[in-house]
């Protein structure tokens, strides 16, 4: 007998338990929140996220209603809780897409909840650090980041704390901004964005805390590892004609490859430090997820696997 850890869905299967959530978003919208070279439809939207939309209503409401219970059972009052999301996968398999698309969907039900976004990229080390510790190569995979920091943030919000603060993270210099944060204020829902969430832990006071300990809810943005490292050349590709173009971009030393050179550099790139990092950190966690958001060739969800309580 085969045990499966999650009931499994077409995107058309999916899209039927959307029942009457409410489509909040326009086709701007959306173009405004797809990455560069994805192409994210409206019809995706009331397709995949509108029923994941509802799905996380209800699973906030839940556990709200929890925290309530065992606040009464207590006799206590407390601090509001903020019911934390996880997304993560790899490098360019559009979790950035989906964590914009969701923050925009949750911040528009009719309750409008406060929705923040952070992404685990402000807690690298700055590249100085990086350069110290010979890990420049290594930007990306779990001991570049800064985990203390990235696990005390995320215990400040899970304690209810009135303000937290996250580094700030600029992919134009590619380094740490130096002195500015992002705060996070007691929102109802905060979704935390990165390669390695579902994988990264270290010592927190005397005893080991994983990231993922602080997660209510946890999405995993899945392909096939040959349609990530094309969608990533495309988009180092992309780049170069665009961003890298800035005199002041970290990467305008590049701006002058052709064609067949940049494909060949972006590869190169794939090959020794994203796709490894894909399958030696990222992909292994994927199994630790609640739900699992699979893509095809053309960055469309084509299942969604959801897991069994």
């Amino acid at each position: 007998m085969t045990l499966s850890l999650y009931h499994r869905f077409t995107s058309e299967e999916w899209s039927r338990l959307r029942a009457s959530t409410p489509l909040t978003l326009t086709q701007e919208d959306v173009a405004h929140l797809q990455g560069i070279t994805e192409r994210l439809s409206l019809d995706e939207v009331v397709q995949v996220y509108l029923p994941l939309s509802r799905l996380l209503s209800l699973y906030v409401q839940a556990t709200q209603g929890l925290h309530q219970a065992t606040r009464t059972f207590l006799g206590t009052t407390g601090p509001k809780v903020p019911y934390i999301l996880g997304i993560a996968g790899s490098v360019a398999v559009g979790k950035s897409t989906t964590a914009r698309v969701l923050q925009a969907l949750l911040a528009r039900w009719p309750s409008h909840p406060r929705v923040d976004l952070v992404t685990t990229d402000g807690f690298l080390y700055p590249n100085a650090v990086l350069q110290e510790r010979g890990l420049m190569q290594r930007k990306g995979f779990p001991e570049s980041y800064d985990l203390p920091r990235l696990l005390e943030f995320l215990a400040a919000v899970k304690s209810g704390a009135p303000e937290a603060h996250a580094p700030v993270y600029s992919h134009h210099a590619y380094d740490i901004v130096p002195g500015q944060t992002q705060a996070v204020r007691q929102p109802e829902v905060l979704i935390l964005e990165g390669l390695n969430v579902l994988q990264s832990g270290a010592a927190l006071g005397r005893r080991p805390v994983f990231v993922s300990d602080f997660f209510d809810f946890t999405i995993y943005v899945d392909a096939d590892e040959r349609h990530i490292e094309k969608w990533y050349v495309e988009r180092f590709q992309m780049l170069l004609r665009t961003a890298f173009q800035d005199p002041t971009s970290y990467f305008h030393s590049l701006a002058g490859l052709g064609e067949e050179a940049s494909r060949a550099r972006a590869k190169e790139v794939w090959r020794t430090i994203n796709g490894l990092n894909l399958r030696e950190n990222i992909l292994p966690t994927r199994e630790r997820a609640h739900l699992v958001l699979v893509k095809g060739e053309r960055h469309e969800v084509r299942e969604v696997r959801l897991r069994k309580l």
